[in-house]
């Protein structure tokens, strides 16, 4: 399962999850960055250095964010 950036990155957009993640697979996507889903590993190197906690597992992503798992799919083009 891919991880998911969720509402907490809007606005603030640190890029410390762009840094340190191995595979390159978040991307800006205007308002917030995403993470491609077909390109994820599922290492989470990503989730300990959002400093906004915006990220989580697919599995994991809270109720009230879970439309942020069709949105980071759709900025990712699927």
């Amino acid at each position: 399962m891919p991880h998911v950036i969720c509402e907490p990155c809007i606005g603030v957009k640190d890029q410390s999850c762009v840094e340190v993640c191995p595979v390159e697979c978040i991307y800006d996507g205007g308002d917030q960055f995403y993470i491609h889903p077909e390109e994820c590993i599922d290492c989470g190197a990503c989730v300990p250095a959002c400093p906004v906690n915006a990220i989580f597992p697919e599995e994991d992503v809270p109720e009230e964010w879970k439309s942020y798992i069709e949105k980071n799919r759709k900025l990712a083009g699927l």
